[in-house]
């Protein structure tokens, strides 16, 4: 039986947000509303997202709702969302007014994207952006409200459609000339956040396994980033639990729509087994616990800091283009495996968050379970590219990390998760 964790020194620094978060299944048309009449201090203008626009350069000025959203006391919204999401979400966004949509989202933030947004924000003179979707479009919003001269800032609010926890960080990040770039600045938290699942029914079961296991690399990571401290390993704990518990039941019920939403949320016979057996306790619930988790996780994430784990997420997603969700799920498990012997607390901590005896073992299991990502391989990573790899994380590691990192150990691990091998194996 594992020893008790040990009780922390209390002697640390820990920082909190100013954020105002909201979860409300089925709500979020009715709570972006309120937020939004509160942005200027008046109630928002009534009217159609999108209306009957003109795209140029997948930049949407909405001619017909300009006028009206730029009446006096109406905040000047910008709303940052791909073209799925806005069909997707037609339904939350039908009270909301826009002066201008950009749908342009790309994944890891490159800067001609960026740029060509924060143009079109200056020409709209936006008072506020709402990003709707993932990590892509909030990413997308934090480098307008970083470039912003706003007086007062530009403020986020953000409504995540999958579970990729930017939305509860100050951490902001932009690909230029195939380098990726990351800050801390919290100019570009969001200052409101509004977590609905039925938002998530539609993500596909591969996006919803692979995001959600990103959010649990967020609690991971934070148990040995720079500012590690006893809050955040709580709220990371939390997080991976919760994560841990949500992703079977989701992996179960893939693909589900609103009909399923309405009966999740009518049945409480626990005799559903499409649901995962549990009704209200099935597929809408665990996308509830799951953006729960990663809301927690993200905080963690936030507070701590960027560990290892991140620096080599970001190198290959940036650098080599990998995709953002898939990276996370295959690497988590190699650095975990390179970490656990300096960091037994934290890894003990892990471990029990994912009811496992040892933190792999738990992190595999959970993995295989879910049918989840295993080789980078698979998404366009050659073996040829390890040694470049290498080389942009090596100087770029945290001087937290509980171990130091060499150049051979960086080669075997991006090997094992180029070709999909155990953990720690040569």
């Amino acid at each position: 039986m594992r020893e008790q964790p040990v009780e922390p020194d209390l002697d640390f620094e820990y920082r909190t947000q100013r954020q105002r978060v909201l979860f409300g299944t089925g709500r979020a048309g009715e709570l972006l509303g309120e937020v939004l009449g509160k942005v200027l201090g008046e109630q928002p203008a009534t009217g159609q997202a999108g209306g009957t626009g003109t795209s140029t350069a997948s930049v949407i000025a909405t001619a017909g709702t300009l006028g009206a959203s730029g009446t006096p006391g109406a905040p000047r919204v910008m709303m940052i969302a791909t073209r799925r999401e806005l069909e997707r979400s037609a339904a939350v966004l039908a009270g909301i007014r826009s002066v201008l949509v950009f749908d342009e989202v790309v994944q890891h933030v490159p800067a001609e994207s960026a740029e060509r947004a924060h143009r079109a924000a200056q020409a709209a003179r936006v008072d506020v952006i709402v990003a709707l979707g993932g990590g892509s479009a909030i990413g997308l919003a934090k480098i307008l409200a970083l470039r912003s001269e706003r007086t007062g800032g530009l403020p986020i609010v953000a409504v995540p459609t999958t579970y990729s926890g930017s939305e509860a960080t100050a951490v902001w990040g932009l690909v230029e000339n195939g380098v990726k770039t990351t800050g801390f600045d919290l100019r570009v938290l969001p200052g409101t956040v509004i977590y609905d699942a039925d938002l998530t029914l539609s993500l596909p079961r591969e996006l919803s396994v692979s995001s959600a296991l990103n959010a649990l690399a967020h609690g991971v990571d934070a148990f040995w980033a720079p500012g590690a401290n006893p809050v955040s390993a709580l709220l990371a704990a939390e997080g991976i639990r919760m994560l841990a518990h949500a992703l079977p039941r989701i992996a179960v019920a893939p693909g589900v729509g609103p009909h399923t939403a309405e009966a999740a949320g009518s049945d409480t016979s626990g005799s559903d087994p499409v649901l995962g057996g549990g009704g209200i306790h099935g597929a809408l619930a665990a996308r509830k616990d799951a953006l729960y988790g990663a809301y927690l996780s993200a905080s963690a994430f936030s507070s701590a800091g960027s560990g290892l784990h991140h620096t080599i997420c970001h190198v290959l997603g940036g650098t080599f283009g990998l995709p953002h969700a898939q990276t996370h799920a295959i690497v988590l498990p190699h650095v975990v495996a390179l970490n656990a012997p300096a960091a037994t607390e934290a890894e003990a901590r892990i471990a029990a968050a994912l009811g496992s005896r040892t933190a792999v073992e738990g992190l595999l299991a959970l993995r295989d379970s879910l049918h989840a990502p295993t080789a980078l391989r698979d998404f366009g990573f050659q073996e040829s590219d390890i040694a470049r790899a290498v080389a942009l994380v090596l100087p770029a590691v945290p001087a937290s990390n509980p171990r130091a990192v060499t150049p051979d150990d960086l080669t075997l691990l991006l090997r094992n998760a180029w070709s999909g091998a155990a953990p720690g194996g040569r």
